[in-house]
C-alpha cells in the first residue's frame, strides 16, 4: 500500500477539527503543531487542501452525491477525507493515479473500512467529474457566463454566482469565479507611528519577504509570504497585513491630524492603524474613538494599539453602534466628530478567497434588499449619522460585492429624513463610489461611499 503523505494527514486533521469545533480553518492551520512540523512544501499542500475543501465544501458535496449511494451513512471523518480528495482531483493538477491512491489512504486513515468506498468513488471523480470541471473552466476562460459553469469553477453556491452576475456583469463575475480558489495576494502597510516607508521597505527586505510597491503610499505586495508570521513584524505591529483595496478605503477616508474620528466596527484594529497612517502622512495623529460590538475584539484592539504605539490617540470601546443615536452613551461620544468611519458588518463576499467559511454559510434571504443584514447596515448608518459634525464626513465601507449592502444602503439613506442633510462626494466625476472586485492576481472586493454633512 502507498504511504499516506504527511501533508494530507495534517489537512484531514485540521478539516475534522474545524467541523468538530466549528472553527476557522486558517486559525487552526496557524496554530497546528503538526502543521508547523511539516517542511515548506508540505505546509503549502496541506494549507491548499484544507482551505480549498472548506471554500468549496458545498460544491464538493454535490459532486460526491452523484457517486455515493447513501451520503447520510458516511461517517463525518470519512466525508472530510472524501472532500479533500475530491478537491484535489477537481481543482489541483495532481495526477489522477496519485489522487486515487492517496485519497484511498486518506479514507483508510479516517476509517479502515472506508477504503473500498473511497476507491470506487474517487475513480468516478477523476474519470467523470474532473473532465467536466476542466471543460467548464475552459468555457469560462473563453468568456462563457453559464451559471452552472461559474459555480463549478469557483466552488460557490449557484444562487450567489447568479446574484453577482446580475449585479456586476459577466466580466467581473468571471474574474471572481476564476480567482476564488486561487491564493490571494499578500499586501502589507507600514505602521507610520513607528516607521516611514523606506524603513518599512528595509524591514521587509531584511526578512526576505521580497516587497514590491503596490501603488499606494507605503503599500507593498509580498512576492512571498513565507516567513512573514515568524518575522515578528506583524506581532510587533511594525507592519499590518491588509488587502490593497482595504488600504484604498482608508486612503479615501483620510483623516487629518488633530481631527476627531469615530470608527465603527474596529475589529482587531487594522483599520485604526491605517487611518492613523493617513493622518501621520500629513503631519500628526488623529484622535480616534473606536467601537466594536464584541468585547473580546475590543480587548485585542486595545492591546494592539499599545503595541503599535497608538494607545494615546486611539481609545477602544465595546458598544452596539445602533445605540449611538441615544443620549445615554459614554462622554467620549457626545461631542460631534469630524469624521465618522463605518466598517459595516457585511456578507464578506468580496473576501471569500481569504475567508473560506463564508460562501456556504451565507443566508440568501438575509442578503435580500429587505433582509436582516441590509437592515442592520441602515440602522448603523442612521445612528452614526447623528454623531457627524456640520461639515464633517460620514464614510461607509464594506467588503461586499452585493449592491444590496452597498449602493442600495447609501441610496436609501440619502432619500431618508436622516440623510437629507448629507450629500455624496463622488469618487471621480464619472464614478460615485470606490468599488473593487476580486480578480486574479489583484485585490479583494471592497466598497466605500463618502458623504458630507451640510454646514447648516
Amino acid at each position: 500500500m502507498p504511504r499516506l503523505s504527511a501533508a494530507r494527514k495534517v489537512a484531514l486533521s485540521v478539516l475534522s477539527e474545524r467541523r468538530r469545533r466549528d472553527g476557522r480553518v486558517r486559525d487552526l492551520l496557524r496554530t497546528s503543531d503538526a502543521m508547523a512540523a511539516l517542511d515548506a512544501r508540505d505546509r503549502a499542500l496541506a494549507s491548499r487542501l484544507a482551505l480549498g475543501a472548506t471554500a468549496a465544501e458545498g460544491a464538493l458535496d454535490q459532486v460526491l452525491r452523484a457517486y455515493v449511494k447513501r451520503p447520510s451513512s458516511v461517517e463525518p471523518r470519512v466525508r472530510d477525507a472524501l472532500r479533500l480528495a475530491t478537491f484535489e482531483a477537481c481543482y489541483l493538477d495532481t495526477p489522477a493515479s496519485a489522487v486515487v491512491s492517496q485519497g484511498v489512504e486518506l479514507a483508510r486513515f479516517a476509517s479502515p473500512r472506508a477504503a473500498g468506498l473511497a476507491n470506487a468513488v474517487l475513480r468516478k471523480v477523476v474519470s467523470e467529474a474532473r473532465p467536466r470541471l476542466d471543460q467548464a473552466r475552459l468555457r469560462v476562460e473563453e468568456g462563457g457566463r453559464d451559471a452552472e459553469d461559474l459555480a463549478l469553477v469557483s466552488g460557490l453556491p449557484r444562487w450567489l454566482v447568479e446574484r453577482i452576475d446580475v449585479a456586476r456583469g459577466a466580466d467581473a463575475t468571471r474574474e471572481l469565479a476564476l480567482s476564488q480558489l486561487e491564493a490571494a495576494p499578500v499586501y502589507v502597510a507600514p505602521n507610520r507611528a513607528r516607521h516611514d516607508e523606506s524603513e518599512t521597505l528595509s524591514l521587509l527586505r531584511d526578512a526576505g519577504l521580497c516587497p514590491q510597491p503596490a501603488g499606494l503610499p507605503g503599500a507593498f505586495e509580498l512576492d512571498t509570504a513565507a516567513g512573514l508570521a515568524t518575522s515578528g513584524l506583524v506581532t510587533n505591529v511594525d507592519v499590518v497585513v491588509s488587502d490593497l483595496a482595504a488600504q484604498m478605503v482608508a486612503h479615501r477616508a483620510a483623516p487629518r491630524p488633530g481631527q476627531r474620528v469615530l470608527e465603527i466596527g474596529q475589529g482587531r484594529g487594522t483599520k485604526s492603524i491605517l487611518l492613523e497612517n493617513e493622518a501621520l502622512l500629513t503631519g500628526g495623529v488623529a484622535t480616534i474613538v473606536a467601537v466594536d460590538s464584541e468585547l473580546f475584539k475590543v480587548r485585542i484592539a486595545s492591546r494592539r494599539m499599545e503595541t503599535a504605539g497608538l494607545a494615546d490617540s486611539v481609545s477602544c470601546y465595546a458598544l452596539d453602534a445602533r445605540q449611538l443615536a441615544s443620549h445615554d452613551v459614554p462622554d467620549a461620544f457626545k461631542r460631534p466628530f469630524d469624521l465618522v468611519f463605518i466598517d459595516a458588518p457585511c456578507s464578506g463576499t468580496g473576501t471569500m478567497r481569504r475567508h473560506p467559511e463564508i460562501a456556504w454559510s451565507l443566508d440568501e434571504a438575509a442578503l435580500a434588499g429587505e433582509g436582516t443584514l441590509p437592515l442592520l447596515q441602515r440602522q448603523i448608518l442612521d445612528a452614526a449619522a447623528t454623531r457627524v459634525a456640520p461639515g464633517g464626513r460620514l464614510v461607509y465601507a464594506t467588503c461586499s460585492v452585493l449592491p444590496e449592502e452597498n449602493e442600495r444602503v447609501i441610496e436609501a439613506f440619502l432619500a431618508s429624513d436622516q440623510g437629507n442633510s448629507f450629500e455624496l462626494i463622488p469618487y471621480t466625476e464619472e464614478v460615485p463610489y470606490l468599488h473593487t472586485m476580486p480578480r486574479r492576481g489583484g485585490c479583494d472586493g471592497h466598497f466605500c461611499a463618502v458623504l458630507q454633512r451640510r454646514e447648516s
